[in-house]
């Protein structure tokens, strides 16, 4: 379960770094890399506080059986949004995200300001420190969530964090290789296939959440964790297939349009 747990948090915090690293990538570029290092730094201060803090009192103080109940039901809610945001983008209902537009037009209002320095410049550092906080909260709400409900009571009393560290070691190792890519690269992660990223994680975060959510109303599911394989194959095949009929609707409507307009 720990891997899985692990890859879980990989792939959901890449997302929001590669989306946190384009808005530092402005700073640092437009203003000063020790700015968006310092806004960036204390960010991620700020996280590991929070996932230590309310991680830890969640495992130790919140009956199990509660603890699944309550987190599944939030995490079926987490991974629909981000299935509904893939699920119309691959549909071609909702455009893509692009970070380098996003890159570009940060930079166009930051250059407006005509605040470049070589100095600590307050507004470069609140602007890198609140867009990597506000995209790590849904890091660390992924962590704790993950990482609390997989780790027992008595885990935590025996071997420390149980499952928190295994989704934290997931986000860490996500947010080390987004910084490193950047910096190689010093460039919007645009070939980040992002889309993929939500739809997958989106799944997974459905899939786990719909299973604990049932654990905790004491129900044993047939197979045990091998159910989990068989939940997500069933959110797969019904992702695909409301995408088709989005397509075949929005083909469907594009028809009469040209029909009627060249009536």
């Amino acid at each position: 379960m720990e891997w899985a747990i692990t890859v879980a948090a990989f792939l959901a915090s890449a997302v929001e770094f590669v989306e946190a690293f384009t808005i530092v990538l402005v700073v640092g570029v437009t203003i000063n890399w020790r700015s968006a290092l310092v806004g960036t730094l204390a960010a991620a201060v700020s996280l590991a506080v929070i996932v230590a803090i309310f991680g830890t009192a969640l495992v130790r103080y919140v009956p199990i059986d509660v603890l699944r109940l309550v987190v599944g039901i939030i995490l079926v809610l987490f991974g629909l949004k981000w299935l509904k945001k893939a699920i119309l983008r691959y549909s071609g209902l909702k455009a893509l995200h692009d970070e380098e537009a996003i890159f570009e037009e940060n930079m166009a209002e930051l250059r407006a300001r005509g605040e470049v320095t070589t100095k600590l410049q307050p507004y470069a550092v609140l602007l890198a420190f609140k867009s990597v906080l506000l995209e790590g909260l849904e890091v660390a709400f992924i962590v704790i969530t993950f990482g609390s409900n997989a780790a027992s009571q008595a885990c935590v009393t025996q071997c420390g964090l149980g499952g928190i560290g295994s989704a934290a070691i997931g986000a860490a190792v996500a947010g080390v290789l987004v910084i490193i890519l950047g910096a190689l690269v010093r460039a919007p992660l645009r070939q980040v296939p992002e889309n993929t990223l939500k739809f997958i994680v989106g799944i997974m975060l459905t899939t786990f959440g719909t299973f604990w959510a049932v654990e905790g109303f004491h129900y044993d599911w047939p197979l045990s964790d091998a159910f989990i394989l068989i939940l997500a194959a069933i959110y797969l095949l019904a992702s695909f297939g409301l995408i088709s009929w989005l397509k075949s609707q929005k083909r469907a409507i594009s028809t009469r349009s040209g029909a009627q307009t060249s009536l």
